[in-house]
């Protein structure tokens, strides 16, 4: 027995290997797509899925719930006074948050209303006047502690941080965050700007430098990583970030106003964020303005959207499916294969299939 053992071992992991080798990877090739709202006023860059609900947020200002019964109800957050332009929103589990990105920047905390199960009383938590105040993104590490970045007002960017549910936001001293560069900024283009895996934040910034800024322990300290996608220009760099897990990481962007430039547009990391690589170089697609891995995945699959379309990689970004000319802003995954989409005038349900 012992002289066979070896033998035994070898036709194992051959067989094991023809196994995995054996295993498709899935590949989708089309999408069903049906209109859940549709009104030319409208202008989506922020939404959250809830409970079946989808809660959006305009960039002019306006705001409601399409109901899982697909009901609508409008106006959650409104002011006789005030124009907003709402380009984020966030989820701690407990409560929902819009904000609005010029000054006077605002924070609207939406509390649970028992009687209708929905997000429905606001209250003002947060306001900035400050002239050059412009505000991009938001999210949360769990139901206390969030943050929101925004372009810079002094020597740094914008970060807001909350400890306790998103009742009081401080902002963050220039002394304890890298010191910007000149025209650096961030874009509110699809409220992608942060990742978070567990208590690791990615910050993506963009402009004439384009950025990633690093925490490993929410918030309270910071670094800085340089990337090589392209920049040096106020509209060039990353607009949108995604980590699948606290290795690997995508980040795309480009040119919005040379949409179709994929010379140095989309990015990709292994180690957390530190080093980065370009991928798929002068290959389709060119600019987006959100990027998404898919769930279950297995950080290959990744979805990016604009509004020159929507776009497909089952190899971690190398390689690029185009599946739509269908534009849209931004996209939030509900599962492996189902997806809400948010643009100019519209709402989307994306069933994506092989």
């Amino acid at each position: 027995m012992k002289s066979l053992l070896p033998i035994i071992v070898i036709i194992s992991v051959l067989f094991s290997c023809k196994n995995n080798d054996e295993i498709p990877q899935r590949q989708y090739t089309k999408f069903w797509k049906k209109d859940i709202i549709v009104d030319s006023t409208l202008n989506i860059r922020a939404i959250e899925v809830i409970d079946g609900n989808i809660y959006y947020a305009s960039g002019d200002g306006k705001n409601g719930i399409i109901l899982d019964d697909g009901s609508l109800v409008t106006g959650l957050v409104h002011s006789d006074s005030l124009k907003y332009s709402f380009r984020s929103s966030a989820f701690n589990g407990k409560n929902l948050f819009y904000m609005s990105i010029e000054s006077p920047a605002l924070i609207y905390k939406l509390d649970y209303h028992q009687k209708n199960k929905v997000y429905l009383n606001h209250n003002l938590v947060y306001q900035e006047n400050h002239e050059k105040a412009f505000y991009d993104s938001m999210d949360f590490w769990n139901d206390q502690e969030g943050i929101a970045i925004g372009d810079p007002t002094d020597d740094c960017m914008s970060i807001l941080i909350t400890r306790d549910g998103g009742s009081i936001w401080t902002k963050l001293s220039c002394e304890d965050l890298p010191i910007a560069k000149e025209g650096e900024a961030a874009f509110a283009a699809s409220d992608t700007n942060i990742a978070i895996i567990g208590d690791h934040t990615w910050v993506a910034t963009g402009g004439k430098s384009s950025r990633i800024l690093y925490s490993s322990d929410k918030g309270k300290t910071w670094e800085v990583y340089d990337t090589p996608i392209v920049q040096g220009l106020e509209t060039t760099g990353m607009y949108s970030i995604d980590f699948y897990d606290e290795n690997n990481g995508f980040a795309i962007g480009g040119d919005y106003t040379k949409p179709a430039d994929s010379s140095a547009n989309k990015i990709r990391t292994q180690d957390g964020g530190k080093t980065w690589k370009l991928v798929a170089k002068n290959q389709s697609p060119g600019y987006r303005s959100c990027v998404k891995y898919v769930p279950n995945g297995e950080g290959k699959e990744l979805v990016a959207i604009g509004f020159k379309g929507i776009d497909y990689s089952n190899d971690a970004g190398d390689s690029w499916t185009h599946l739509s000319d269908e534009g849209f802003y931004t996209i939030r995954f509900l599962n492996d294969s189902v997806a809400y989409a948010a643009g100019k005038g519209r709402i989307s349900k994306l069933t994506f299939r092989e």
